[in-house]
């Protein structure tokens, strides 16, 4: 804060009056501008204070926050949050409803090749049991707010979903006609995947990730757990691929060009090979 003393000596200058309200004398000048400025006109600032248009235009240059690889900051991972109530809602339906929520919205093979391809996206949001939905949604909650943060709302929940139908489309591939199979797991291994891209592209100490996603696919291939092994890897590949576009595209302008440019495509090649696969068991 500037501030100037009233002089008595003859033949000083006139006494300084606020720019913006004449009739009011004043020895506070803005810290930019310089102008005086009365105590109405004052606005606080990180050193001393400004005038009223001084702030308003700084405030017009300040970059809006940033998620580290594109999206606006996030302070609530409110899409994590939304995607464990609505897990937890569907698993509650589930128990209302015996088993035919189950057999409507699950992974079935012959389903999806008769033209319900909704199964493979509904399939992610049911569970066989409370240790199955408890084991994803407490990995979810661990590491999807770290993720969002890093990617943004948008590109989380595209991450997610995609994730989710790279383990279904490998389900489709490889898994048995009539076998039913349903979880977040697919979405889960996906996210692994991207923290280990993410953990790779800041350059941070991810040797406890590895372990992690080792132990989980150990697990997954012991065939006396009954784990879908196709959406584990389905889910661990897609969502790598995913997440290495959102975190290896260019920065600048051409960022989130790029970014949805690599999801696009990322997209249509699941439903090339979903179509595929569906003509291949239709006679």
């Amino acid at each position: 804060m500037t501030t100037q003393p009233p002089s008595t000596e003859p033949g000083a200058e006139a006494v300084p009056t606020c720019y913006r309200h004449p009739d009011r004398e004043n020895y506070v000048r803005c810290q930019r501008c310089e102008r005086p400025i009365c105590p109405d006109c004052m606005q606080e600032a990180a050193v001393g204070h400004q005038c009223v248009e001084c702030v308003r235009d700084g405030n017009r240059v300040v970059r809006e926050a940033r998620a580290p690889f594109g999206g606006g900051a996030v302070a609530t991972p409110y899409v994590t949050w939304t995607l464990i109530v609505v897990n937890v809602l569907m698993y509650g339906l589930q128990l209302a409803g015996g088993n035919r929520l189950t057999a409507e919205l699950a992974m079935i093979n012959a389903g999806v090749a008769e033209g319900q391809y909704y199964r493979m996206i509904t399939s992610a949001f049911l569970h066989y049991s409370v240790l199955h939905i408890l084991f994803n949604m407490y990995a979810l909650y661990v590491i999807g707010p770290y993720l969002e943060r890093a990617f943004g709302h948008t590109r989380f929940l595209a991450l997610y979903l995609i994730g989710a139908l790279g383990g279904s489309v490998l389900s489709y591939w490889f898994q048995g006609d009539n076998q039913a199979s349903a979880g977040a797991s697919g979405a889960i291994f996906g996210l692994f995947a991207a923290a280990f891209i993410v953990g790779r592209r800041m350059g941070l100490d991810i040797r406890g990730l590895v372990t992690l996603i080792v132990l989980n696919l150990v697990i997954t291939f012991i065939p006396a757990f009954g784990i879908s092994w196709t959406a584990h890897v389905g889910g661990l590949i897609t969502g790598g691929v995913v997440a290495g576009a959102l975190a290896y595209a260019p920065r600048g302008s051409t960022r989130a060009t790029v970014q949805w440019v690599a999801i696009l495509v990322i997209c249509a090649a699941l439903v090339v090979l979903t179509v595929t696969r569906s003509n291949m068991l239709l006679p």
